[in-house]
Formats: C-alpha cells, sequence, structure tokens
C-alpha cells in the first residue's frame, strides 16, 4: 500500500507538471494571424540560423508569421529574442536583417541578444523590456510551453502556432523533448529562476510603440 501510494505521488510530480504547462498553455492560441486581436509587441523565439547566417526555415516561419501581424496592423513593434552567446553565430541580428528586408521598419524591430531559452525569453520581455501584453509566434509544438512561460512572467499573451512541417523524423524528436522542456518550464516558473543575464531594464520597447503612435 505504501509502495503504491509512493509510486503514485511520484507519478503525479513528474507529470502533473507537464499536464499543467500544456493545458494552461492552450488557453489563448488562434489559428492564424488574422484571428489576432491587437496587441503592441510581437514576440519571436529563436530557432537557429544557418551557416551563411540567415534564418533556418524553422525561424522564417516564425518571422514570417510576425511580419504578416505586423502589415497588417495587428501589432507595433517585433521583438525578436535570441542566442548571441558565442561570436559570430548572431540570431537577433540574423532575425532583424530578415524582417528589415521584407518591409518592417528598423525602428520597429527590437532585438533581445540574451533569450537564451524560452523561460529566459519571457521573463527578459518583462523586466529587460517592460512587454506586458505580446503575441508568440514558435512553431506548433512549442507554442503551449511558450505561453505558459510568458503567462507566468507576467505577460498577457496570446499566440500562433507556425507550421513545424519538413523536420522529418526529428519533429518527433523535438516534440518528445517538450515533455522534459515542460517540466523545466514548471520548475523554472515556480521558483522564478532569474535569466542567465538578467540585465537592466530598457526602454526600446516603449520607444519604439510611442514612435509608431500605439496606445
Amino acid at each position: 500500500m505504501v509502495m503504491g501510494a509512493t509510486a503514485f505521488a511520484t507519478t503525479l510530480l513528474a507529470l502533473g507538471p507537464i499536464g499543467w504547462v500544456q493545458a494552461t498553455g492552450q488557453r489563448g492560441i488562434v489559428a492564424e494571424p488574422v484571428d489576432l486581436a491587437p496587441a503592441p509587441v510581437a514576440i519571436v523565439f529563436g530557432a537557429g540560423i544557418r551557416t551563411d547566417g540567415t534564418p533556418s526555415t524553422y525561424l522564417t516561419r516564425r518571422l514570417e508569421g510576425a511580419r504578416t501581424a505586423y502589415e497588417a496592423g495587428t501589432v507595433g513593434v517585433i521583438l525578436v529574442s535570441g542566442d548571441n552567446g558565442t561570436r559570430g553565430y548572431d540570431e537577433p541580428s540574423s532575425m532583424r536583417d530578415w524582417l528589415v528586408a521584407r518591409g518592417v521598419p528598423t525602428d520597429r524591430v527590437v532585438l533581445d541578444y540574451a533569450g537564451f531559452d524560452t523561460h529566459d525569453t519571457c521573463v527578459r520581455a518583462v523586466e529587460v523590456f517592460g512587454v506586458t501584453e505580446a503575441v508568440l509566434f514558435t512553431q506548433d509544438y512549442h507554442l503551449p510551453r511558450a505561453m505558459a512561460s510568458c503567462r507566468g512572467a507576467g505577460i498577457q499573451v496570446q499566440g500562433v502556432g507556425v507550421s513545424s512541417a519538413g523536420a522529418g523524423e526529428r519533429l518527433s524528436y523535438y516534440r518528445f523533448r517538450e515533455v522534459g522542456a515542460s517540466w523545466k518550464a514548471w520548475w523554472d516558473g515556480t521558483w522564478n529562476r532569474s535569466p542567465r543575464y538578467p540585465g537592466p531594464p530598457e526602454t526600446t520597447v516603449t520607444d519604439a510603440l510611442r514612435d509608431a503612435g500605439w496606445r
């Protein structure tokens, strides 16, 4: 009896947080950018760049979603958050260059160079950039966790899950990886883990929104 109770408690501890993150992360997800309510900021999570410095296929899809929302007037500023932790690897600048080349004004794109993981991106969006309301753009399998993490950080969020097609066998790995990542997201949020680089507050997002005439 005791062993059974212990096993049940262990299973609950292991699976409960995963289920909570995935379930709560569903709230606010919409099918297409046209279904979004207006929001001041779009957040695009990094997803790798090629050896030539251009965004990966997955990252391009995230950026295209944000660009579409910007062009429709749904969002006023795009916050691109990714990894710039090593010399020669700069996701945020690659993301900005892609957007600017496709018509998004440079002063409407804000770069977060220390978005090393989903939790860091969400917490820094609040603590460094002052974001309180945003639309998230990432692949469909990653979106519930991103929604849960950003909501836990204090952001009112909507989200659009862009296509994850084309990854082949890697897609199964990506989806499986969300199991452990969801547990970690719960842990990080519960214990208010600080980002790797907390950074001082800055006004780049609020300044860009003011210049865009966003109320």
